[in-house]
């Protein structure tokens, strides 16, 4: 059964780690995710941005394959199914299709009209059981035509956003969506830090988690960070696999052209890579 992200990242802020979410894209996708957190024993999150949940046909499609993967999986692990970088409307497209989890990224408004529609989503994800994440400065990159050139957040912007009853907050702090460039400034962790001291003891999420050195994750889940977005990774995984499967002219041989053998390193390589997040987030064994 899906839960909400709140006590799962609660749990990981207090012991001192870090729950992944890892962005889906398809079946193979969610499979591969799946099985590792089971395998893991780690509590995971399903991260799905509108341009994915559309791509497979809709949110509430997304919805019931979880559900039913997670049945025929036998998977007991906690897993929330959240939206990632939602609109206003697609927050409540999601509560309606049977997500227990919802970000509302009201960043690329003015902070009184972020406030004002975070407000309103609280309380309706809150009668409903769900949890609700909000955003304060914009991650750098291009999330679903969501640009954002990666500006830091204003503590007390996060103070006002998380004053509403937020369950966790994403704060931008130099991080970006997609490959980090070669002149990346780092993440700024004095803006992190007061970002943590504004907002007391709520779970910090740290977006675009792919090509963050390792010494700077532990240093962010040390600040507060509690949940920690990759999707670009996972992506670069499967297309390499996928990639070194055709050009070796596996696909060729036999029945390699079956979708089932093609996509197959792919889908191995995906659980590789989550499997080496969760083990640097520390996440595994806390389910």
């Amino acid at each position: 059964m899906l839960v909400a992200a709140k006590e799962m990242l609660e749990k990981a802020r207090e012991g001192k780690y870090a729950v992944g979410q890892f962005n889906i894209n398809n079946l193979e996708w969610t499979k591969s995710v799946l099985l590792t957190a089971q395998e893991l024993q780690s509590p995971v999150i399903l991260g799905v941005s509108e341009g994915a949940g559309k791509y497979m046909t809709g949110f509430k499609t997304v919805a019931a394959m979880v559900e039913a993967m997670m049945e025929e999986l036998n998977i007991t692990v906690p897993v929330a199914l959240h939206l990632d970088h939602g609109t206003y409307d697609g927050c409540y497209k999601c509560i309606k299709a049977g997500f227990s989890s919802i970000m509302f990224d009201g960043s690329h408004y003015p902070i009184e009209e972020n406030i004002e529609k975070t407000r309103e989503l609280v309380k309706i994800a809150h009668a409903m059981g769900l949890s609700l994440e909000a955003e304060v400065g914009s991650i750098g990159g291009e999330e679903d035509g969501v640009v954002g050139a990666g500006e830091c957040a204003d503590p007390a912007e996060c103070k006002a956003i998380a004053d509403l009853g937020i369950d966790f907050l994403a704060a931008g702090i130099g991080n970006i969506h997609g490959k980090y460039p070669a002149n990346w400034q780092g993440l700024n962790f004095d803006v992190l830090a007061k970002v943590k001291e504004a907002v007391g003891d709520m779970p910090l999420v740290l977006h675009g988690g792919t090509g963050i050195p390792e010494d700077m994750i532990k240093k962010a889940i040390s600040l507060g960070v509690a949940k920690i977005n990759v999707n670009t990774e996972c992506q670069l995984s499967f297309a390499d696999a996928t990639r070194a499967y055709i050009e070796a002219g596996k696909d060729q041989q036999g029945k390699g052209f079956d979708p089932r053998k093609l996509l197959a390193p792919g889908a191995e390589a995906i659980k590789a890579t989550v499997k080496e997040k969760m083990e640097l987030f520390g996440s595994v064994g806390k389910a």
